[in-house]
């Protein structure tokens, strides 16, 4: 066993991943006032330990302080709760409610697609999720089935969206100087594959094509280089599967949109969702598939989306960038130096 801080021992670990790597772990005393959940000793929990390189790296420990609050306030039914935060010599690490299911990436390889049906009603619970964050100014950025762990309760599967925070905190020159990125070039919205601000429509995006490989199998731009994914991303438009019904083919066009702001709201998504779910079962009555027909005017985009509050950035060598300025190494260029 491993201690992380005066609190925690880390016992196996669960998974790795681009940013660092999550233990099972066991709560040894009472956490401080500091920390959202206090627990108890013998606890079992959840530790993300950031890799080293972003441990070591000033301005991502201080991003990590002084994201303290917003991470630990953030909760909802479908978000896995941050407990505590620990900043100790070279260690970054994350404390969480321990989800004893797979991830949703695992999920899928191991029993494959979802049906329409399923696969809307779980979406909806993620944009619930999402809709909680944005309300609170929090952009996830690395939306994906890795990064949604199913919670089992009472014979059904709950899903609970991980890692918030962590995209933000570790897109730092640091990073970028390891040569790693956090993010995956299928799940990528346009805007971020060019270098453009991203506000919480590049959540919707992710959410379009979590969808799609929710009832596929298979995100709809996969194969080839990552250069040739982001390139897809910018250029093609995605067919309509056989299997997909049109009403639910209206909502992931409409999450898939090119442009940003002809996407839906968080809110919205979660609406027009189970709309759907209700309109396309073998059980559907008149009225809801009619509602579920006419699912495209819920889809209405997000007046204010919400965007990563302003922070001081550097690009590399020379001045430091602030949300607004051109990229100066962005764009798919930046990206395939990255990847």
């Amino acid at each position: 066993m491993r201690p992380v801080g005066s609190k925690y021992l880390l016992e196996e670990p669960l998974g790795r991943g681009a940013t660092g790597t999550v233990w099972r772990a066991r709560q040894r005393e009472t956490a401080g006032a500091e920390a959202a959940v206090a627990g108890q000793p013998g606890e079992t929990v959840a530790i993300k330990v950031l890799k080293e390189e972003l441990a070591n790296d000033a301005d991502i420990v201080m991003r990590f302080l002084r994201e303290r609050s917003v991470l630990l306030r953030l909760t909802h039914p479908n978000i896995v709760r941050t407990r505590d935060l620990v900043v100790e010599g070279d260690l970054l690490a994350l404390v969480m409610d321990l989800i004893d299911g797979p991830d949703l990436h695992r999920y899928l390889r191991e029993n494959g697609p979802l049906t329409p049906v399923a696969a809307s009603l779980l979406t909806a619970q993620i944009a619930d999720a999402l809709a909680a964050s944005h309300a609170d100014g929090v952009v996830h950025r690395d939306l994906k089935p890795a990064n949604v762990l199913l919670d089992e309760r009472n014979g059904e599967m709950h899903p609970m969206l991980t890692d918030f925070g962590i995209a933000r905190l570790a897109d730092s020159p640091g990073l970028t100087r390891t040569h790693e990125f956090v993010g995956t070039p299928a799940y990528v919205a346009p805007e971020s594959a060019e270098g453009r601000p991203q506000t919480s429509a590049v959540d919707i995006y992710g959410a379009g094509i979590l969808l799609y490989e929710l009832v596929t199998g298979r995100p709809p731009f996969a194969g080839g280089t990552a250069l040739e994914v982001l390139h897809r991303h910018l250029s093609e438009e995605p067919g309509r599967p056989s299997n997909v019904p049109e009403p639910l083919w209206t909502v992931i066009e409409r999450c898939l949109r090119k442009d940003p702001d002809q996407r839906p709201s968080a809110v919205n998504l979660a609406r027009a969702l189970r709309t759907v779910g209700s309109g396309i079962g073998v059980h559907a009555n008149s009225e809801q598939i009619a509602a579920a027909e006419g699912v495209g005017a819920l889809l209405a985009p997000d007046p204010a989306p919400a965007a990563p509050r302003p922070q001081q950035v550097t690009h590399g060598r020379g001045a430091p960038l602030t949300p607004g300025d051109p990229p100066r190494r962005g764009g798919i260029g930046a990206w395939a130096r990255r990847l």
